[in-house]
């Protein structure tokens, strides 16, 4: 990935064209190019992402960084012989009206066609084209594919391009005003979507038997392929995944169904109805399908369409209507109902998965995920964590969330003892080595910075800040209107922090509190980590650890809230504290071998248990190019050659 080109900005470009920290558009997102022959005349020929690297015997990982999908083969009979009415039937809509038609009563099956018994409209639940029929002079009708929220989809053949196959949806009721207005609405909007993880609304054909009512039909291009929801049921998804799914499989899912999503969003577009059953997955590529539910963003006027279970609560949608963030909700259930199928992983990623689909859902809107970028980035990265706690694989990456810390975090182990440590001890018994972790005022002090919103008025102001002197900066608030910013409050936090004068400092963090509004402050991850380092500072360890949860609960594929968890955890001493210390350790250290300070927690866990060789292990893996390889080496000597737990070394 490339970096983002707005100033101030230190995100990336996702493989979706946008920045994954500001959600800037960069370019369009085009087709991946073919990486094998077309499948056939009957199915859209999938794209197929070039290599990056592989693992031998795992998987392979495309030039984005997201896993290579698995190839799925072309169904053999996709059309439904005996169509039966939609299960539980269906609202009439019509004026408003909610009375449920098509279903049965005392036992008796629902009836396809009759009358609302509240409203007296009439209605056709039933298919409107029978195999054989042709639309538009040249759509040949095969029988029927399913049935959507807002139609029957039938499959036909083109006969003005031999063996070329469509789909053409239709209105359930034809009398339904409702549900012809958002047909309508659908294809004015949809026509213009190209995305290649969208599919492709080829027309609008016009459909008049004799003796029937006048329908309308989209005609969009045939996915020849299996629905998520087919493909995690099906009894062969462990000869297609050779094993169970894995959860890096659901993360890559979700990474292209949000580029779809943000790609929507940007023009102005929601697509309320994201489920597994409207992702295709064909090939090895994937398409968001029956674009039905489509709606202008800020639109309170037209009826909504979404699938109970995987939206929002419905007292949220009709307090305050369909949202980006509402859309962010159902790939969050999506993705939650897809990991069910898959295989148990080791190590922290299932609970960082978790963790995106606790807050892509959370229950208060203004906690979840501002954009689809913002997710997508969450996930890849915990698709990274996922792969190098089950694979081995090293797969560092920048923060755009944390500046680069320098800091080892060693706790002395790393350094020479001074002179008299040899000369001065009495008697003839040599020191034990210290494996307690780093002061927490020290930790609070080295933890790396969050990168600045780029929105910020005074994002770009910050760099040219005297960092040891904020009483300058402090003066000049009042004065210049662009300083008076959340951002130059937190800087001020944190300057003041450094110097040692904390009541100054909590007084910056309480005006950063107040410049973004009591409301917003409550979810916004920059408090939760200020008040988290402050803490530390005081050696307010437990409270420290909440707000650094809090954090981590906001971005839970980021390194540096887990680093500090590790510290906290670890700082209690109590063993079962110390193993969750080692979760959060490993998770860093495995994916990026430039945290030495995860590094270094990992081996006083080991010394803590007695484990001298497993301590040394993780002291060799520290890079000969980093600026703590020197550290590591004297740790190491000292760990084989040290009194551990009074205990003195085993002979060579």
């Amino acid at each position: 990935m490339t970096s983002c080109v707005r100033p101030g900005c230190a995100g990336r470009i996702m493989a979706t064209g946008y920045c994954d920290t500001c959600g800037h558009r960069h370019a369009e997102p085009r087709p991946e190019p073919p990486a094998r022959p077309p499948a056939g005349p009957h199915t859209e020929e999938p794209a197929g992402p070039g290599v990056l690297h592989a693992v031998a015997g795992i998987g392979e990982l495309d030039q984005h960084g997201l896993v290579v999908l698995p190839e799925v083969p072309v169904p053999d009979d996709v059309l439904v012989d005996d169509p039966r009415l939609p299960t539980g039937g269906r609202r009439c809509g019509v004026n408003g009206c909610t009375m449920t038609i098509g279903v049965g009563y005392g036992g008796q099956p629902g009836r396809a066609t009759g009358r609302c018994p509240r409203c007296g409209t009439p209605y056709s639940l039933m298919p409107q084209l029978v195999p054989g029929e042709f639309v538009a002079d040249h759509y040949k009708v095969l029988g029927c594919l399913a049935h959507g929220g807002l139609g029957w989809i039938h499959l036909a053949e083109d006969t003005r391009a031999e063996g070329h196959r469509v789909v053409l949806k239709s209105q359930i009721n034809v009398h339904d005003a409702v549900a012809r207005r958002t047909a309508v609405e659908e294809r004015r909007s949809l026509t213009d979507l190209h995305h290649p993880d969208i599919v492709r609304i080829i027309t609008y054909a016009e459909h008049r038997p004799l003796g029937r009512s006048h329908t309308g039909y989209l005609v969009m291009d045939y996915i020849a392929g299996r629905s998520l929801q087919q493909l995690f049921d099906a009894d062969d998804v462990e000869r297609i995944f050779h094993g169970r799914p894995r959860l890096d499989h659901v993360l890559t899912y979700g990474c292209k169904i949000l580029g779809a999503l943000q790609y929507m969003h940007e023009r102005g577009l929601l697509y309320c109805d994201m489920k597994p059953s409207n992702v295709i997955h064909f090939g090895r590529a994937i398409k968001v399908v029956d674009l039905g539910a489509v709606r202008a963003i800020g639109d309170r006027a037209s009826a909504y369409v979404y699938t109970p279970g995987f939206a929002p609560p419905p007292e949220e949608i009709d307090h305050r209507g369909w949202h980006v963030d509402s859309d962010l909700y159902t790939v969050g259930m999506t993705l939650q109902a897809l990991a069910r199928g898959t295989e148990p992983a080791r190590g922290l990623a299932p609970d960082s998965f978790r963790r995106v689909v606790a807050r892509a859902t959370h229950p208060e809107p203004r906690a979840r995920f501002r954009s689809a970028a913002e997710m997508s980035r969450q996930l890849w990265e915990v698709l990274r964590e996922f792969r190098s706690l089950q694979f081995g694989e090293q797969l560092p990456e920048a923060s755009t969330r944390f500046r680069p810390s320098g800091a080892g975090l060693d706790a002395g182990l790393g350094a020479i003892p001074a002179l008299d440590h040899w000369t001065g001890r009495p008697g003839g018994t040599p020191a034990g080595l210290d494996v307690a972790p780093p002061a927490a005022a020290e930790v609070a002090g080295a933890l790396p910075e969050p990168v600045p919103d780029p929105d910020d008025g005074a994002a770009l102001l910050l760099d040219s800040f005297p960092p040891d002197a904020p009483d300058r900066v402090a003066r000049q608030w009042p004065r210049e209107s662009r300083l008076g910013t959340p951002e130059t409050a937190l800087w001020l936090c944190r300057a003041y922090l450094r110097k040692g004068e904390q009541r100054a400092a909590e007084g910056w963090l309480a005006e950063a509190e107040t410049q973004l509004g009591e409301r917003a402050a409550a979810h916004d991850w920059r408090i939760a980590w200020h008040r988290g380092v402050l803490h530390l500072s005081r050696g307010e360890v437990d409270l420290a650890d909440t707000r650094f949860d809090a954090v981590h609960q906001a971005l839970p594929g980021e390194y540096v809230p887990k680093l500090a968890l590790g510290y906290c955890a670890e700082h209690t001493g109590d063993a079962r504290r110390r193993a969750r210390a080692m979760r959060y350790y490993e998770a860093v250290w495995k994916r990026d071998c430039a945290h030495t300070a995860a590094a270094f927690g990992l081996a006083r866990g080991h010394l803590a248990r007695g484990d001298r060789d497993a301590a040394v292990h993780v002291l060799d893996e520290v890079p000969a190019t980093s600026r703590h390889h020197d550290a590591a080496r004297i740790a190491a000597v000292r760990v084989r050659a040290g009194v551990l737990h009074g205990s003195p070394p085993a002979p060579a």
